[in-house]
């Protein structure tokens, strides 16, 4: 849990950090950087989520 933490404190400050220099530059590159930074950071979120899910599911068979 404290990785899951780790990780998505570091997507946000990826995502801000990005959006804040697109806003002061106004470079595409950092908006398309936000764009994938916070794509990845939801995918892992829900694969993180689905095991939960799956953990809750196939524990009690056993």
């Amino acid at each position: 849990m404290l990785i899951m933490r780790l990780l998505l404190l570091l997507a946000v400050l990826g995502v801000g950090g990005s959006v804040i220099l697109w806003l002061l530059t106004g470079n595409p590159r950092f908006k398309a950087w936000a764009w994938k930074i916070f794509r990845v950071a939801v995918v892992l979120l829900f694969a993180f989520f689905a095991l939960f899910a799956i953990e809750r599911v196939l524990v009690p068979m056993l």
